[in-house]
C-alpha cells in the first residue's frame, strides 16, 4: 500500500473531513481514502466483514439456543 501526504491544507478543510469521517463512524484517514476512491471512480471498500454484517442484521432478534447433537469418535 501506497502512503501520500496532504500539506498545507485548509483548517477549515481539515474540520469538515474531521466531522464527516465521526457522522460515517471513520477514522479521518479513513473518510480521506473513501473519497479518494470515490474521485477516482473505484468501489468503496466495506467497512465490515459479511460475517459481522449478518450478525448485526440479526442480533435485535436475541438468537435461539439450539440443543447440540452428542459427538461420537470414529472407530
Amino acid at each position: 500500500m501506497a502512503s501520500i501526504t496532504i500539506r498545507n491544507l485548509d483548517d477549515d478543510v481539515k474540520t469538515r473531513l474531521r466531522v464527516r469521517a465521526a457522522e460515517n463512524g471513520r477514522s479521518i484517514e479513513e473518510e480521506a481514502r473513501v473519497i479518494l476512491r470515490q474521485a477516482v471512480g473505484q468501489e468503496e471498500v466495506p467497512a465490515k466483514g459479511l460475517g459481522t454484517a449478518i450478525h448485526e442484521r440479526f442480533k435485535p432478534f436475541d438468537g435461539v439456543e439450539l440443543e447440540l447433537p452428542p459427538r461420537y469418535a470414529n472407530p
